[in-house]
């Protein structure tokens, strides 16, 4: 198989249907979390997270629930939760974030056709498939709204994402976030502009942020990541392994560029392994991006990584590891290199 032949078409209503943890993440609970002892930033957020998600599951206030488009009543204003109305997640890649993110989701005491649960990628693609008034709809109705990895790109996402949640707040949903950056601080070192601070400013009203202190996981006690095999190997690997892609690493970045990212989960569908030829650093920051989409997509369906040619950490120039997107090269470093040692047994099997 080729990541390169396929070009998926995503209905909008699989979009909304996918709101849910990813495979990874389908079994996780707080219980499964296992905080460092030596950072009681990690104790501290689940307790916080399990009462969080144990008021959720009481009845719904007076602004919540199904009241029309907006959670409006016989045209009166909703009523605004007094306080934070949800709790934001802030740490460095590999605390476990996500994995309490999706305890969240599975602790709440909802259907899951109430609790929604996606990326931040994943909310703006919502809105751009269903328009912005039908996703107010569609998530109005909702006790919880999980977003992952809450990163504004470019100043449209800002506003667009800001307008959205003060509405879901106004119809009584229960926010939740992760990211690498705490609310207050979302933009800097990518725009200037003092209207879209204020719009970010204003987001973090609504959140509880929580600190979370701790070295990446996915390294911790392990060994380094192997080291890129041989083309031979890899192409030998990925004849032998049933499921897995095989492409040039060249010919899959132009392969992106004409898919949308909302459609890379897709695009993965029912692959075993995804292996590549000829990795090489990317070229620009627009072809980055979309490889930290497609390095987050395959993250979270645990589907190993097998390469020859470059190793993972020369992905990204010097330039961009010291600009606005870093913590997402880092992040997509540190998730590739744990599904290339997820993939070393397909060559040793050999």
């Amino acid at each position: 198989m080729s990541l390169c032949s396929r070009e998926p078409r995503v209905p909008a209503d699989r979009l909304v249907a996918e709101m849910v943890p990813p495979p990874r993440f389908d079994s996780v609970r707080f219980s499964t979390y296992l905080p460092d002892p030596n950072q009681p930033s990690q104790r501290e957020a689940v307790h916080v997270l399990e009462k969080f998600a144990n008021g959720l599951g009481q009845s719904p206030g007076p602004a919540a629930g199904r009241r029309g488009l907006f959670g409006f009543g016989r045209g009166k204003a909703p009523k605004v939760p007094a306080g934070p109305r949800g709790v934001y997640l802030d740490g460095g890649y590999g605390v476990g974030k996500t994995h309490l993110l999706a305890s969240l989701w599975h602790a709440t005491d909802a259907e899951p056709s109430r609790k929604a649960f996606g990326t931040f990628v994943e909310l703006t693609n919502l809105v751009g498939a269903l328009g912005f008034q039908q996703t107010v709809q569609t998530l109005s109705g909702h006790r919880l709204l999980c977003i992952d990895e809450f990163e504004l790109d470019d100043p449209g996402d800002t506003v667009l994402v800001s307008s959205l949640l003060a509405r879901l707040v106004e119809a009584g949903v229960a926010l939740a976030a992760t990211s690498n950056t705490l609310p207050g601080k979302l933009g800097e070192g990518r725009f200037a502009a003092a209207d879209f601070m204020r719009e970010i400013q204003g987001l973090s009203a609504h959140f509880r942020a929580l600190r979370i202190d701790g070295e990446d996981y996915r390294h911790r006690g392990l060994p380094e990541a192997p080291a890129p095999y041989s083309e031979e190997q890899v192409t030998r690997a990925a004849r032998a392994t049933e499921g897995a892609s095989l492409d040039d690493f060249t010919a899959l970045l132009d392969h992106l560029a004409r898919v949308h990212p909302s459609r890379y989960g897709a695009l993965t569908d029912g692959l075993s392994a995804v292996c590549l030829t000829g990795v090489r650093p990317v070229p620009d920051q627009s072809t980055a991006l979309r490889l930290v989409v497609l390095a987050d997509r395959l993250y979270d369906r645990e589907v190993p990584v097998l390469t020859s040619g470059e190793p993972f950490d020369r992905l990204f120039g010097e330039e961009m590891l010291k600009g606005g997107y870093r913590k997402k090269y880092f992040r997509a470093i540190s998730r590739l290199t744990a599904l290339a040692r997820d993939a070393a047994p397909l060559v040793d099997a050999r």
